[in-house]
């Protein structure tokens, strides 16, 4: 599989990529977090710093063969009876790296520690029913079950992220940066159920795995370096606002006023 890999280009050079990256990205990150003090803002750091440490573990595994095999499609796919190349590792990637931005933003938003851990869980579980969906090989149906319930904690997600946490942003003082973060992070998350589904675990109207490879590793490339330095940059330079509201103190203070009525 190693050399499998290795003699196509294309395929190769998409996860090579995101290896060199991630490890520059680590040392950026280290450099750019170095001043950074008070808990809410080593936290978010924290957070921040595992994205590329969580990317180049899984490229890596990628790129060696190690968590990529070959599935025989079921009946009713367009490459029935025919072995494909799962990249299956992306999927565990995306499990734990995903979480760290949701943290991140959770974190800089403010959000109460409640809400914070009903989106995580909805993150993982949207990653892992994506999992399930790529590697059923005896239904090509169950393929689309386990697609369709991994969308639907996706909308949880987004429900969160576009529509609860921008309040708690604005209470926080933190709303100009994580609306930037949040339509960056919207946006390219909406491409990875896109691409799987017209790529070739999914319609197979996209048969090259090197160019699916490719879709994924630009939007990791945006999702995770872009997300994670945009948000470090701000966060070194406006630790007072950080650190301002303390985790979750937003909803604290709304409830302390209904009590103080």
């Amino acid at each position: 599989m190693f050399s499998e890999i290795s003699n196509d280009v294309l395929l190769s050079s998409s996860l090579w990529a995101n290896i060199a990256l991630a490890g520059l990205s680590i040392l950026l990150f280290v450099y750019m977090g170095r001043n950074v003090e008070g808990t809410r803002g080593k936290l978010i750091f924290g957070a921040t710093l595992m994205i590329p440490l969580v990317s180049i573990s899984s490229y890596t595994g990628l790129v060696s063969g190690l968590t990529v095999g070959y599935l025989e499609m079921p009946a009713g796919h367009a490459l029935a009876g025919e072995e494909v190349m799962s990249q299956w590792g992306r999927y565990l990637t995306w499990a734990l790296s995903t979480p760290m931005i949701l943290i991140a933003l959770g974190l800089l938003a403010d959000v109460d520690l409640g809400s914070l851990f009903t989106v995580v869980a909805a993150d993982i579980g949207m990653c892992v029913t994506g999992l399930a969906a790529a590697l059923v090989t005896s239904s090509y149906a169950l393929r689309w079950v386990f697609y369709g319930i991994s969308c639907a904690f996706f909308v949880v997600v987004l429900y969160a992220v576009l529509v609860e946490w921008p309040e708690s942003a604005s209470a926080a003082g933190t709303d100009e940066i994580f609306g930037t973060l949040r339509a960056l992070t919207v946006v390219l998350w909406l491409g990875y159920p896109i691409i799987w589904a017209v790529g070739i675990e999914g319609l197979a109207l996209v048969e090259s795995v090197g160019l699916t490879s490719w879709a994924y590793s630009v939007l990791d490339i945006g999702a995770k370096y872009i997300f994670a330095f945009l948000l470090l940059r701000w966060v070194a330079a406006n630790q007072s606002v950080v650190e301002t509201a303390g985790f979750g103190s937003s909803a604290g203070s709304g409830a302390a006023a209904v009590d103080d009525d």
